[in-house]
């Protein structure tokens, strides 16, 4: 199946970053969704002692990362992208089963694969350089040669989808201006290329439709009130055209166009708390209901043929899908399959077959291959390392508690083996990335390691997250480090009300945003033993004045949310822990990425000078070949060995 620009979103790591996660406030993903195969029930059971098997971050990280959904143009293989060298690269995976086949063989760069050609096994490909996040697109010929259809210097280009008859691509780049990205369409045969939109206003570019007519541009408004434009590339001016118009503060964003090109699906939360999803009829411009839930409607798709669509519903931390037959109205029969969540849901071109994902917090994601009408899946991969036996793993719950001004905060708990009243434990409150991002359900080897160790965590989704209604995700605008601190602290209180929690020893922990709220809470409050910031902002005034310029289109929204740095100066200096630092009294691990062009080396070194000068005990781990998040297998088991080794001589 071709694969659209939203559709390989799904495909990139979790990385979350100071204006959002995974690419948007809203982790809408497809990736980060899951179905409506629920897993068993939650319920904790303790273990005796000689029971419990504890493992490395090694061996948690022998694990594989794998995704990718995108189905060959004879409905033989996936493209995959997987860490089993230790650094991300490109697999085939034949659909009967057989030995996949790696594709690409970087042992420095990371590698994400993006898609099959239309007719034949050539793939797209992106990769950035050492985590600096200027992806290049690159195809990998049938012979296996490479070529960069992006080069320069200095510039980030993103594909964004096929042409429905097979002659081309688009994407876009921004070599023109840094600020901003203009669209592209690339010949299949000859990779020759024409500059189909100037993007000289600095939009956000959305999706193209399957046909190559339309073009929607995204204009924020505000962090509360956003547009969406329409553009007809075949007209002689391409003068966008606003399609959303509206009274008050209102989100809008496009989530796919029909496979027939006919009209546009997207996401507005004009009509109550959550995101529903409208669709517009391109020629008279009528609109109508197309989805809605009481929750967000995350994500909208189509198999190639429009026979069958998925969507996605942010049901408190998991995303339920439902894969409809569109003539029938009725969610298609889908074999007896283990417990977990669906995701990455995707057809081959004649819709015969569905690939697809299965994630729960016990078990990383593995891919399944259907044959519609058929009784049986058949598994793919095997990621788990078979020496860790997934009864020792952990599953989360969905716990409330009452913040200080009785604000209902949502948050993740796991509950390690060997807890109880009797065997009291050590507990973290995680503290997701954003600001507008949300800790999810869903495994993750670094914290099934920390549970697996012995420590309770609890993932808090203060106030300012996304997924619950967009009053919760503006409750902290302009008010971070002040009311969403305070729902961490309250979270804290909540663990102490636990008979198997150690109530006099909970630490913090965050990365992004989060690391941000860690050392917030550190200098703020003396509530917890330790913090470990993970590429955590500690200085605002730089950060805010030193975001990538590629973030032009959304600038103004992250600072309605943090204030602008020309007026908020005095706030950025009052809420930055760097000015604080004298204030830190407790031990402090602070993880960063050389390469982070989000948030620069320079504010965690000067955050880990700063508290030496308190002879507070601090520990610095830098990786220089990371950017803002890890990506490398071998710096993702040494991140975890440090936050253990650090918890276990001062927690």
């Amino acid at each position: 199946m071709k694969v659209s620009f939203s559709l390989w979103l799904s495909m990139s790591l979790n990385l979350c970053f100071i204006s959002g996660c995974s690419y948007t406030k809203v982790e809408q993903n497809h990736d980060a969704a899951s179905s409506v195969v629920k897993a068993e029930a939650a319920g904790h059971q303790k273990m005796a002692a000689d029971e419990i098997k504890q493992y490395s971050a090694a061996e948690f990280f022998k694990t594989t990362t794998i995704f990718g959904s995108s189905i060959n143009h004879n409905a033989t293989a996936v493209l995959v992208s997987n860490d089993k060298s230790g650094v991300f690269n490109s697999y085939r995976y034949p659909l009967d089963g057989s030995t996949p086949t790696q594709l690409t063989h970087s042992t420095t760069d990371t590698i994400y694969g993006i898609s099959w050609f239309p007719n034949d096994d050539r793939i797209l490909y992106t990769a950035d350089q050492g985590g600096n996040e200027l992806n290049h697109l690159f195809v990998r010929e049938v012979d296996a040669s490479i070529k960069d259809l992006t080069e320069g210097e200095n510039l980030k280009a993103r594909f964004i989808g096929w042409q429905k008859d097979d002659s081309g691509f688009f994407a876009m780049t921004n070599e023109r201006d840094p600020k901003g990205f203009d669209v592209y369409r690339y010949a299949s045969k000859d990779y020759k290329r024409e500059l189909i939109f100037q993007n000289n206003d600095n939009w956000s570019i959305g999706d193209i439709s399957p046909d190559g007519r339309w073009l929607t541009l995204n204009e924020n408004v505000s962090n509360a009130d956003s547009n969406i434009y329409l553009v007809d590339l075949n007209s002689k001016d391409k003068k966008p055209g606003l399609i959303t118009e509206h009274q008050g503060s209102v989100d809008h964003r496009s989530y796919t166009f029909t496979p027939d090109s006919q009209q546009l699906i997207y996401a507005t939360n004009e009509f109550g708390e959550f995101n529903q999803a409208w669709s517009i009829n391109l020629e008279d411009r009528t609109k109508s209901v197309f989805y809605k839930a009481d929750w967000d409607v995350s994500f909208v798709s189509f198999s190639e043929d429009g026979k069958y669509r998925v969507v996605g519903v942010n049901n408190d931390g998991q995303t339920k899908v439902s894969i409809i037959e569109v003539a029938t109205q009725k969610n298609i029969a889908l074999p007896q399959l283990p417990p977990g969540d669906l995701r990455s849901v995707n057809f081959s071109a004649d819709s015969k077959k569905m690939v697809f994902y299965i994630n729960s917090d016990t078990s990383p994601s593995n891919l399944y291959t259907f044959e519609i009408g058929s009784d049986t899946a058949k598994r793919l991969s095997s990621t788990l390392n078979p020496l860790i036996d997934e009864k020792q793993l952990v599953t989360s719950e969905v716990k409330r508690f009452k913040s200080f001004d009785d604000l209902e905060i949502p948050g993740i708990l796991y509950k390690p083996k060997m807890a109880s009243a009797d065997h009291k434990v050590p507990a973290l409150i995680w503290v997701h990335g954003g600001p507008g991002g949300q800790s999810r359900k869903g495994y993750r080897a670094v914290m099934q390691h920390l549970v697996n160790q012995g420590y309770a965590i609890f993932a808090v989704n203060n106030r300012g997250s996304s997924g619950y209604g967009k009053t919760f995700f503006h409750l902290d605008d302009k008010k971070h480090g002040q009311d969403d601190l305070q729902d961490i602290v309250y979270g804290k209180k909540y663990l102490q009300t636990l008979n198997w929690v150690n109530a006099d020893k909970i630490g913090i922990i965050g990365g992004s945003y989060g690391g941000y709220m860690t050392m917030a809470a550190m200098a703020f409050t003396d509530e917890f033993q330790v913090g470990i910031d993970i590429f955590g902002v500690t200085n605002w005034e730089r950060t805010l004045n030193s975001i990538p310029p590629w973030w032009e289109a959304f600038k103004k929204s992250l600072y309605d949310e943090m204030g602008d740095p020309k007026t908020d100066g005095e706030r950025h200096r009052a809420i930055s822990p760097l000015f604080h630092a004298d204030k830190i009294k407790k031990p402090v691990l602070i993880v960063q990425g050389a390469n982070d062009p989000r948030v620069l080396q320079v504010e965690s070194d000067e955050m880990v000078a700063a508290i030496k000068k308190n002879n507070v005990p601090v520990e610095y781990v830098l990786f220089p070949d990371e950017g803002h998040g890890f990506r490398k297998k071998a710096n993702r088991i040494t991140a975890s060995d440090a936050y253990l080794t650090f918890l276990k001589k001062h927690l």
